[in-house]
């Protein structure tokens, strides 16, 4: 409350309790695009008052100098908004621009100094008056009354240049309160202003931040975008695009139109990587002494080898085959007429495995443990089916190969295996190498 200096006075009412607000229209337009249509011209209900002053009188008990300075100093406006909760519980609450009565906050007796924002070393300097409604203080609130006061008051003091109150220790709580003090700030077109500090606030819990978007990264991406937080919307993106078409419904009907575009963008950038890397993985072989590649001819147990990688690859990078078709039993048995078409035709091919299913395989290629794939077991079981070329000289020999195929795998998903994730990447199945940088920032565009 600045009693010297406020010219719009804010009603915010929600259950038992009333907080009133005198504040500035100078701050007020500066932070919101709501305050600053609302306080123009063409839609301001604001009252001028005339301001007044104490009469000095001379000696000679002649007033006329008082009545001269009155009439000399400037009408200033006033402007009040009280919070309308709309005719029913399914409106959303909304300051809604009243005309000042009789008996306000404002105090005409005191014309206000000429000064754009009060003295920052004031103790007073930002302070609001709750309680003052005529129910009982001691009516408690319910969670939604006292969660909308919180968010009304944390809005002001954002305006104010103040810390929010938010939970600074319970990571789950504190989503929720910026989440809403987001929702709000979005209505009064104050995003600019709030989504800073909401971004200071998050990021202040660090590791137990990037764990927490790692599982709800829907979520915090919507949230990242709305506080204009390239932190928290980079490490959202990132574990959205690894996870696609993981949760695509529910990002389509909760984010804007250009971010669910900058993800199909992503997808398609990683999809492409993706295939480059496999067509490289096709076109791995051995060669020989010579530089010629490996062939039965040239090198049997050498060619065995790239046999062996190159069908595990296939086996592990291929959809499953589709399964045979039921013949139907007679009592199902119906004439259909010519050119019909029925249960007969082919099941329609399986589509391509998604990219998730694809990141585990990856990460399998490019893991430097021997025992990650095609380890001693798989390799003798493999050879034993060639008794004329199984012996312990060849079974080594036959390894040894095998793991050279693999570094040369290890190379070729390089690309695939970069984590682009502040947080940590442990235990995500998927691939998490999307770069976000310049020109992904859909917010800047708008």
């Amino acid at each position: 409350m600045f009693t010297n200096t406020g010219d719009v006075e804010i009603i915010v009412s929600a259950g038992s309790r009333e907080n009133r607000y005198l504040l500035h229209r100078l701050i007020l337009t500066q932070c919101s695009g709501f305050f600053e249509a609302s306080t123009s011209q063409e839609w301001s209900r604001a009252t001028p008052e005339a301001g007044k002053e104490l009469a000095r009188i001379g000696e000679d008990g002649n007033g006329s100098e008082s009545k001269a300075r009155s009439c000399s100093t400037p009408q200033k406006q006033r402007w009040r908004y009280e919070l309308d909760k709309g005719a029913d519980n399914n409106d959303i609450p909304m300051l809604l621009q009243s005309t000042p009565p009789a008996t306000s906050l404002f105090n005409p007796l005191s014309p206000p100094p000429v000064r754009n924002k009060p003295p920052a070393s004031s103790t007073s300097f930002f302070r609001s008056v709750a309680n003052l409604s005529l129910q009982p203080a001691s009516t408690p609130l319910s969670p939604a009354d006292a969660d909308l006061l919180r968010d009304y008051d944390n809005l002001f003091r954002i305006f104010y240049n103040h810390p929010p109150a938010l939970d600074p220790i319970n990571i789950a709580d504190a989503y929720i309160q910026c989440k809403s003090l987001l929702a709000l700030a979005d209505m009064y077109d104050a995003l600019a202003v709030v989504g800073p500090r909401i971004d200071h606030h998050l990021l202040q819990f660090q590791s137990r931040l990037f764990k927490q978007i790692a599982k709800y990264p829907p979520s915090y991406l919507r949230l990242g975008y709305m506080a204009r937080s390239k932190v928290i919307f980079a490490e959202a993106l990132i574990h959205v695009v690894g996870q696609w078409p993981v949760g695509e419904r529910h990002l389509r009907q909760t984010l804007p139109q250009q971010v669910v575009e900058l993800i199909e963008d992503k997808v398609d950038e990683l999809a492409d990587t993706v295939a480059a890397v496999e067509g490289r993985l096709f076109r791995l072989s051995l060669t020989t002494s010579r530089g010629e590649r490996v062939s039965p001819q040239t090198n049997y147990i050498d060619w065995l080898a790239v046999s062996l990688f190159r069908s595990w690859l296939a086996d592990n990078t291929s959809p499953p085959p589709s399964p045979p078709p039921k013949p139907p039993s007679r009592s199902n048995v119906r004439a259909e007429p010519p050119g019909s078409s029925s249960s007969r035709e082919p099941p329609p091919p399986y589509a391509e495995l998604p990219v998730p299913y694809l990141g585990r395989v990856y990460r399998l290629l490019g893991s430097g443990s021997p025992h990650a794939y095609l380890g001693h077991e798989e390799c003798k079981r493999f050879l034993k089916l060639m008794p004329e070329q199984y012996s312990r000289e060849g079974l080594r020999r036959f390894e040894r190969k095998v793991e050279e195929m693999k570094g040369a795998a290890r190379e070729a998903v390089a690309p695939l295996m970069r984590c682009s994730l502040q947080g940590s990447a442990e235990g995500a199945g998927y691939l998490v190498c999307t770069k976000v940088g310049a020109g992904d920032w859909v917010w800047e565009n708008e």
